[in-house]
């Protein structure tokens, strides 16, 4: 059986990959994640296409529409945050 889909997709683009130049493709496309605590911080969880989510400053991205077909393959992307916790691009939960 398939897991449902999260619909609770927002579609953001790479601004500023000041400082995470190995983790954040500049002008990239990803898949961000609602985290209300990220938020408070001004952090902005990312999906990887590896599935990992990470933490990054929300100020790197910018938000953007994406027509149809492109919702659709970013909402396919795997994603491991109920297996995994908070993480930094380097892994580490607590590192900013």
């Amino acid at each position: 059986m398939s897991k449902p889909l999260n619909l609770d997709l927002q579609a953001v683009v790479c601004i500023d990959n000041d400082g995470y130049p190995a983790s954040l493709e500049l002008h990239k496309i990803y898949r961000a994640l609602p985290d209300a605590d990220a938020a408070a911080h001004g952090d902005l969880r990312v999906v990887d296409e590896s599935g990992e989510d990470y933490l990054f400053p929300a100020s790197s991205f910018a938000p953007v529409q994406v027509p149809g077909s492109v919702r659709t393959s970013l909402l396919r992307l795997p994603t491991q945050t109920d297996s995994t916790s908070a993480q930094s691009p380097q892994g580490d939960p607590t590192a900013r």
